[in-house]
């Protein structure tokens, strides 16, 4: 007798199989006629499983009926058609194992329907919920995705460092790594003396693995990194976490059209898997949570990205006759607010917009013959804005050191960066994907602590 999947015993293919099954129940009903339904879910998919347990068997008096949402139990028998409606098949038990009981004067995950804040305190239960299950097997599916993605177009997988000394985003929102006494560290004439810590340096977590990631671009091609990076900005919104995955390719001898083409044919790639793959859940968040992601996604998959210089853009939008919270000026960063007009209203559709200027973007990217803009690229969606963003890189040694100077970096803390443009410099591209990001997307999550298993903002890190 094998074990199976829930989703497996619920294809028509398995009736009249003898199999076993282990899950969790989720509800009990007694029948005047002397048998009782038991449902049970695995988490391997949306719907759960009945099984039909009849009086005759040994335990039925002394367990069955007093199994209640939460216990565990391997239920074994044959599966059969089911007349019920919504279901193909059902088990009828010939025996019932319970692995563990759950008090269910205690147990938090009854019938009632608890808010999205309420079950972020129970991050140990919640993913036993249907949306946060669902969640999970949307974020395998498109963590598959983007691995397949990238194998297949013969890109490394290339595992960058968690702990840095670089800032890459210039920001300095970093959290520090060290091993001093915080309450006595060392000093030398006044200063914290990081000779005497563990790396004899300022360490951080990383933020981006792109830096490092460009080495390897340099002398292997096409790499990519899939990874988690760190941000310690004080936020508390449903867009912000303090440690999130990032998806972040790299590319020698690519222009930024190769980059923006990538992209397109990356984000086209997940939409089109998480279709296919993950349809049952898909159909509950359109149901259940936003009746558009299903349009959305399809929407991404059959369109052809409209591209527009972000000049264009900033006209777009001042002559939208719109009142924005935030005013449109070249030379500012767009905010959520204009992205969103830009792909919900004006174009009705996906937008990647590049050549930005060069005040609001990182020394790395590549200065435009105009001496006003970078080759930066940032790809909109509808209901989110901004879901990837990228650019070619800089090669040129005198420019990118010129850059730095700009933003009043030390180039002689890039000393190794800046040796990649003195030894056999190339164009290349890169971009990067927040995975989190991507997962709220396509589910229509609204919170971002919704979408990763145990979210860390400020002041949260219990589990």
């Amino acid at each position: 007798m094998d074990t199976i999947s829930v989703a497996a015993a619920r294809d028509p293919q398995t009736v009249g199989q003898r199999v076993k099954l282990q899950g969790w129940v989720r509800t009990r009903r007694d029948s005047k006629a002397g048998f009782s339904f038991v449902e049970i879910n695995d988490g391997s998919c949306m719907a759960n499983i009945q099984a039909i347990c009849d009086a005759d068997l040994a335990n039925y008096e002394s367990e069955v009926k007093k199994l209640s949402a939460g216990c565990s139990v391997t239920i074994a028998g044959e599966i059969k058609e089911s007349g019920g409606k919504g279901q193909a098949t059902e088990v009828h038990a010939e025996s019932v194992t319970v692995h563990g009981w759950a008090d269910p004067q205690e147990y938090p995950l009854q019938k009632k329907r608890h808010s999205f804040e309420k079950l972020r305190e129970w991050a140990h239960l919640r993913p036993r919920t249907n949306t946060f299950g669902a969640v999970s097997r949307v974020r395998n599916c498109i963590c598959n995705s983007i691995h397949q993605f990238f194998q297949e177009r013969e890109f490394l997988y290339v595992h960058t460092p968690i702990i840095t000394a670089s800032d890459c985003e210039g920001a300095g929102e970093m959290f520090k790594v060290t091993t001093l006494d915080l309450e006595q560290p060392p000093r030398e004439n006044g200063r914290v003396d990081y000779a005497q810590d563990f790396f004899d340096r300022p360490s951080y977590l990383t933020v981006s693995g792109q830096l490092e990631a460009e080495i390897y671009a340099t002398a292997l091609g096409k790499v990519y990194t899939f990874g988690p990076t760190f941000r310690a900005e004080n936020s508390n919104t449903s867009r912000h976490l303090a440690e999130f995955w990032m998806i972040e390719p790299e590319m020698a001898f690519y222009e930024l059209d190769d980059n923006m083409s990538l992209a397109e044919e990356f984000l086209k790639r997940i939409a089109s898997d998480v279709l296919v793959k993950c349809g049952e859940d898909m159909e509950f968040f359109n149901q259940r949570i936003d009746d558009t992601v299903l349009a959305t996604l399809e929407k991404i998959v059959d369109s052809e990205f409209v591209r527009l210089p972000y000049t264009e853009a900033v006209e777009v939008l001042e002559k939208s006759g719109k009142t924005f919270e935030y005013p449109v000026n070249w030379g500012t960063d767009l905010q959520s607010e204009h992205e969103r007009y830009l792909t919900e209203e004006h174009f009705e559709g996906p937008v990647i917009l590049f050549d930005y200027p060069k005040t609001i973007k990182p020394f790395y990217m590549k200065l435009n013959d105009d001496d006003r803009t970078v080759r930066a690229m940032d790809v909109l969606v509808p209901r989110v804005g901004e879901i990837i963003g990228g650019s070619q890189r800089e090669d040129r040694l005198d420019v990118l050191e010129a850059r730095m100077k700009e933003q009043e970096l030390n180039p002689d803390d890039y000393w190794w960066y800046l040796d990649l443009r003195r030894f056999g410099t190339v164009p290349h591209s890169g971009f990067g994907l927040g995975l989190e990001r991507v997962i709220q997307f396509a589910t229509g999550m609204t919170n971002i602590r919704d979408v990763i298993p145990f979210p860390r903002t400020p002041g949260s890190a219990e589990f």
